[in-house]
């Protein structure tokens, strides 16, 4: 049983009447994932309904020529929507799920999430979660369908770095994840970057010199 103080992560949830708040808080099991860890595989079974409490979760898949793509991550105050489908579908996992810095988050058995479906304020949750995240994966579907490699480069800079605030602490291998492009592509392009004095890199790290160059090729493509 968890503390009472996790729940704070989900506000959507206030309204919970005290029979549905006490099964939640007293069935809920807290997980502690350091970074790296896979909290889950490709075409494993789901074993709970998966909250985030604090940290972050990388969700991607890897075809059979072992090429990835990040699909999303699941942040403090987040659910998996993948976890959401599998348990109402009754499926496997169809990616895999790593934590990308120390994580904490509480799970929710098969059969409490079962139970509180019924009550409608936990079922407006998840099913908004699931809106939510779909609209995320649809966008994500048209970025890489039809956007231009080198835009979606410059937004993803912008969005990691925090338009220019911090280092994105990333080899080639890991920006190339994210947009399911080959590591080949991405260096050629955040090489030309360098070029154009846009980006500055280091090992393991790129750092963003020119904002504003990078936000007017981000939204050329728009």
């Amino acid at each position: 049983m968890m503390d009472m103080e996790w729940l704070k992560a989900f506000p959507e949830l206030d309204h919970m009447d005290t029979s549905l708040r006490g099964n939640l808080l007293s069935r809920a099991r807290e997980l502690a994932a350091p970074a790296g860890h896979v909290l889950f595989r490709d075409g494993e079974d789901c074993k709970g309904y998966v909250m985030v409490v604090s940290g972050s979760v990388r969700v991607q898949k890897m075809d059979a020529q072992g090429r990835e793509i990040v699909l999303y991550r699941v942040e403090a105050g987040q659910t998996c929507m993948l976890t959401t489908a599998c348990l109402l579908g009754g499926k496997a996992y169809p990616a895999e799920g790593i934590a990308e810095e120390d994580t904490r988050l509480a799970l929710l058995p098969v059969d409490s999430f079962t139970q509180l479906m019924e009550a409608a304020v936990f079922r407006h949750f998840v099913m908004a979660a699931i809106g939510s995240r779909i609209a995320d994966l649809m966008l994500l579907v048209e970025d890489v369908a039809f956007g231009r490699m080198d835009v979606r480069l410059a937004r993803l800079l912008l969005r990691r770095s925090g338009e220019g605030q911090k280092p994105i602490a990333a080899t080639h291998q890991d920006l190339a994840i994210e947009l399911g492009t080959a590591r080949e592509v991405v260096s050629r392009i955040i090489k030309d970057f360098e070029r154009r004095g846009w980006v500055r890199l280091a090992r393991g790290e790129v750092c963003v010199n020119n904002v504003e160059s990078l936000r007017s090729l981000a939204a050329s493509d728009v």
